[in-house]
């Protein structure tokens, strides 16, 4: 499925036919081999007694994964950029994937199967390479699955995936214009100096002391205005990231769409293997419910093999939860990498390792009043410890260039033009009222 999204994506645009053949051939050179031995790697993985096999395999896969993702020139723009981080990105989740397959010491067991359908090794594996969460096999106990809600016959469930593709697509488009539409004085390029420096100063004196890096010419987007005073700058950040979070969701769940129509009408593959992605994230009442249930789980399993199972050897239960979300940070930053590679990982380090400062916190209060954190409360403290922290990854991305990706919205002037001028004048309104004299 995804293999045949990126072919597409590979070979749109080009200029001529030649060009078209160079392209195909790069593909089926570099790309289609990991691919191949990515599925070789599911079929070991459900087969009994090949775990001597699968270790020897997987050095294979990864030095098939680097030749494929390591080359790639990441300063192009547009389409052929977009598929060199997608291509990158896939090439690290797949083999971190083949990785925890290598290393297990049962074969998975798929559990539950479409209606009417038989036991197949083949259908078993293409299953698998496609399945993050581990919906209905054995090695994904705990994972919450959403309620169903969508239609149960086959026709409506493809209309109402059509319909929603639609819609997130388009909202998808409006929010990158208007987040894009701030970058005159906001998400444009940076020169010198560090954001936080100017905005957060006990944050910036408190990570360089952790994690040192250099600061310089940036190139790429920044999220705070410095020539706003504090608290009209961290109103406009805080706008912002509203939309960039709200951005990261209507952009996952356009692609889950895309994947899930592919799948089911393409494919001919059951609607019940494609359940529904997120579970209102917006009504959390918790971090851990956010993180834990509500946000998407695709990336749990990984998260376990990265960072979670490993540090539980050392610190024990807060391991799981603190090596989760430093995994989390490291396979963000890998996606800015591959756009920018000027990116810095200690935005992803602080934004994500702060989700779990804040469930600890969480555990804490539980502990001492014997009380959940929940109802409108935790809703608050949820909503506004994701979009306080949320700022140091939304400004990694920013500085990353991740808003700049053309949209559908982009084939729409008059539309484009709107959005772009309804942010303008919300920006100069906050100048406006920034610079007036105080009476």
């Amino acid at each position: 499925m995804f293999f045949t999204l990126l072919f597409l994506q590979y070979t749109v645009g080009v200029s001529s036919t030649e060009a078209l053949v160079d392209e195909a051939t790069t593909f089926i050179s570099h790309v289609l081999p990991p691919m191949l031995c990515y599925f070789v790697m599911a079929v070991l993985a459900i087969t009994p007694q090949t775990r001597t096999i699968r270790l020897a395999l997987f050095p294979v896969m990864l030095l098939l994964a680097l030749r494929a993702a390591v080359p790639m020139d990441v300063s192009l723009k547009g389409t052929e950029r977009k598929f060199h981080h997608n291509l990158a990105c896939w090439m690290f989740l797949t083999t971190t994937r083949a990785l925890g397959w290598a290393l297990a010491r049962k074969s998975l067991v798929r559990q539950l199967r479409p209606a009417n359908s038989t036991p197949s090794t083949l259908m078993d594996a293409l299953d698998l390479v496609s399945n993050f969460r581990g919906y209905g096999w054995d090695w994904s106990r705990g994972v919450h699955i959403p309620r169903e809600t969508r239609p149960s016959n086959r026709t409506g469930f493809i209309f109402s995936k059509i319909l929603s593709l639609a819609a997130h697509a388009f909202a998808f488009g409006i929010l990158n214009t208007a987040i894009g539409s701030f970058s005159s004085a906001g998400l444009g390029k940076l020169s010198c100096g560090h954001v936080l420096e100017e905005t957060l100063p006990f944050l910036h004196r408190a990570t360089r002391i952790c994690f040192p890096v250099r600061f310089g010419d940036i190139s790429g987007g920044y999220l705070f205005d410095a020539s706003l005073p504090f608290y009209s700058r961290f109103l406009r950040s805080s706008v912002i990231s509203a939309l960039a979070l709200v951005w990261a969701y209507v952009a996952l769940q356009s692609c889950y769409d895309s994947c899930t129509i592919l799948g089911v009408v393409i494919l001919g593959q059951d609607p019940a293997q494609w359940p529904p992605a997120f579970d209102a994230p917006w009504c959390a009442t918790s971090l851990a419910d956010f993180w834990g249930r509500r946000w998407h789980q695709w990336l749990r399993h990984i998260l376990l093999i990265l960072g979670a199972h490993p540090l539980s050897f050392i610190f024990g239960r807060a391991g799981v939860l603190i090596g989760a979300f430093l995994a989390a940070a490291v396979i963000h930053h890998f996606g800015l990498i591959t756009v920018n590679r000027k990116s810095e990982f200690w935005r992803m380090l602080v934004g994500f390792g702060m989700m779990a400062v804040g469930i600890i916190i969480e555990n804490t209060f539980k502990h001492v009043t014997r009380r959940k954190v929940q109802g409108l409360a935790g809703w608050v403290w949820t909503m506004g410890w994701i979009l306080l922290w949320g700022h140091a990854i939304i400004d990694g991305y920013a500085r990353a260039g991740m808003f700049s990706f053309p949209t559908l919205i982009d084939l729409v002037p008059p539309l484009r033009m709107s959005v772009e001028d309804m942010v303008t004048e919300f920006d100069t309104l906050l100048h406006a009222i920034s610079s007036a004299p105080v009476a």
